[in-house]
């Protein structure tokens, strides 16, 4: 008898788990397997990835670092099965679409390609992945949605939309994957009725969402806009907004200078931490990759799960976070750059490891080995950049930004500064660390509730950062008027004369007005709140429930609304907190943030084993599985 597999996500995390799955099937299934991969977009590539964007958009990653195969690095149950990454493809010449052929042609291991490009790396890997599959499995591609999902008996159903002519509406199957990547939602209490007062006024309100779906016709030429949000979501904004409204970027001695269109409006923009997130590093490691992990590894964060107690991530595990970052920080300095210091690695090495994170010994020790303070790790400043910097307009706050961001762009760019990436190799290690203790429930759920969402806001602003190209085309648009920064502390509310938005750093300042707000940021995760019928219709029933954390006197502190899995293997947990023997969720959308659907190669990736993990317990879940392992 053949099992069967749906997989509701065909994009890189539906690729990946596929591909887990073959590797694995022998070993734990080796009987006929239909695996069903259901998407309203394109197979491999899915919705964020897919051809039919702007030409300008690009990867945040080059292409030497982005790979969807284990190597000799990943750490997993399952078989290793090496395959090419991004840049190994490219080097085949492989056959992409003609308007990509020149892009192709000119790509080298650091250049950061074209989301579209990307989604030809993705489709081939799909196909690959497929050809390569054992005996027995067979692949179906539904481009469809997928509505809803019921049981008979042991049998799960998946309903689907209308599809291509003659298609099925419904498949019965044995388990089923929820691979959907970042999920919409519709607005919070909270974006509402910003929307509602917005109405009132007549001012026009884009909520969150993802940027290359937004309309942005509504945005007149010359129009001031307020922008909240300066992550990734806001990069692409700048893009669509500038150069894709026919401006242009020249060379300009050291720096870039804009040529406007004459289409473009003005964009005000600010955030909590007020600096666009770090840009990625240019430059390849030069003392090799730090031995991680040393103080934050499976030991220790076994050791804290294992605690009878509450467990405080600010308090108990934040010293060792640190401090394993700092060990990739300055294991790159002495071992890549030994005329900077004072010392040899292996004396510095064994000293630091003695001593506290922060201790007075420690920072007599960093002070003492690493003579100048720019090659001193200063986390505070990596957390908020903009700290300090105030000015009494927005004219005279801009050149203080502007320097702020410049010099980070140089440090990460510029190989002298290789230890940034050294403590961006260290900060991988530790996500995987800390998503394991997060999922595992040892954290207190007040630990949660703020200090994960530091840790995250964090994260993301060190590790999932733009190109440097970017940044340098936001500081030309900075320095030619089209966008000025609000500092740190943006605040923003509605007034009778429209938005209104100021900061911290502008006290005293009148705020900006402006009768467009756009909030340029994904939707928060909301299982309850998804715009995906199936997701919400099983929130709806009891059948997937959302992570809500309760403080030990019973108050609820925050509703996550991720999915909640088993840690493990995403197992789905129902309402009852009953684990489903054979529904499985994995992506952004649920309690185990996984960083990324691929990742670099080499780095024992956290992506790549949890792909592995959720395959082997969805390949144990079919029946003749069960069957052989009793």
């Amino acid at each position: 008898m053949t099992s069967a597999i749906a997989i509701v996500g065909a994009g890189p995390r539906g690729t990946g788990v596929l591909e887990r799955i073959g590797a694995s099937a022998p070993e734990l299934h080796p009987g006929g397997i239909d695996v069903h991969l259901i998407d309203p977009y394109p197979a491999g590539a899915g919705r964020i990835w897919r051809h039919e964007q702007s030409p300008l958009l690009a990867m945040n990653s080059m292409a030497a670092d982005v790979t969807m195969f284990t190597d000799e690095s990943v750490i997993c149950d399952g078989p290793v099965v090496p395959g090419p990454s991004f840049w190994d493809w490219a080097q085949t010449g492989p056959d992409v679409a003609p308007e990509l052929r020149d892009e192709l042609c000119a790509v080298t291991a650091s250049t950061f390609p074209s989301r579209r490009l990307q989604s030809e790396y993705l489709a081939w890997v799909l196909r690959h992945v497929i050809a390569e599959l054992p005996d027995g499995i067979r692949v179906h591609i539904h481009r469809t949605r997928a509505t809803g999902l019921t049981e008979d008996g042991a049998t799960q159903v998946v309903h689907l939309a209308e599809g291509r002519a003659g298609g099925p509406t419904t498949l019965r199957v044995d388990s089923v994957v929820l691979a959907s990547g970042h999920l919409d939602a519709t607005p919070t209490d909270d974006e509402l009725a910003i929307a509602a007062r917005a109405a009132e006024r007549g001012l026009r309100y884009l909520p969150p969402e993802q940027t290359t779906d937004s309309d942005l016709s509504v945005i007149a030429p010359g129009e001031t806009v307020i922008a909240r949000g300066l992550g990734l979501a806001f990069v692409d904004l700048a893009v669509l907004l500038f150069e894709g409204r026919g401006g242009r970027f020249v060379e300009d001695g050291d720096h870039l200078r804009y040529v406007p269109s004459g289409a473009e409006p003005r964009l005000v923009a600010g955030s909590p931490r007020g600096a666009p997130y770090h840009s990625k590093t240019h430059y390849q490691l030069l003392g090799g990759r730090p031995p991680l992990p040393r103080f934050f590894g499976p030991d220790v964060v076994d050791l804290l799960i294992a605690s009878d107690e509450p467990v405080e991530l600010r308090t108990q595990a934040w010293p060792l976070m640190a401090k394993e970052i700092a060990w990739g920080w300055y294991h790159e300095l002495f071992v890549g750059h030994p005329e900077v210091v004072a010392l040899a690695w292996e004396e510095f090495a064994e000293r630091f490891a003695a001593l506290e994170w922060d201790s007075p010994a420690m920072l007599e020790l960093i002070a003492a080995a690493v003579p100048d303070p720019i090659d001193r790790l200063d986390l505070d400043a990596l957390d908020r950049p903009m700290a300090g910097v105030a000015a009494p307009s927005l004219d005279a706050l801009q050149p203080l930004i502007r320097d702020r961001i410049a010099e980070d762009l140089r440090r990460h760019v510029d190989e002298r500064h290789t230890p940034y990436l050294g403590a961006f190799v260290a900060m991988l290690s530790v996500y995987g660390e800390t998503t394991r203790l997060a999922g595992s429930g040892a954290l207190s759920a007040r630990s949660r509730s703020s200090d994960m969402t530091w840790w995250q806001g964090f994260f993301n602003s060190v590790a999932s950062g733009p190109p440097g190209f970017r940044v340098r085309q936001l500081l030309a648009l900075s320095r030619a008027g089209f966008i000025e920064f609000l500092g740190e502390g943006m605040w923003v509310d509605v007034g009778e004369d429209g938005f209104r938005a100021g900061s911290t750093a502008l006290a005293g300042a009148p705020p900006v007005t402006s009768t467009v707000l756009v909030d340029a940021r994904l939707p928060g995760p909301s299982a309850a709140r998804s715009v995906d019928p199936l997701v919400a219709s099983l929130t709806r029933d009891g059948e997937l429930s959302e992570d809500v954390l309760v403080d030990d006197d019973g108050t609820v502190l925050r509703n996550t609304g991720l999915i909640r899995v088993r840690p493990a293997d995403g197992a789905v947990l129902e309402a009852d907190g009953e684990v489903h023997p054979r529904r499985f969720a994995v992506g952004p959308h649920t309690t185990v943030k996984v960083a990324g659907a691929f990742t670099r190669p080499g780095m024992n990736a956290q992506s790549l084993r949890y792909n592995d993990a959720v395959a082997r317990a969805v390949l144990l879940s079919l029946p003749r599985a069960v069957a052989a392992a009793a």
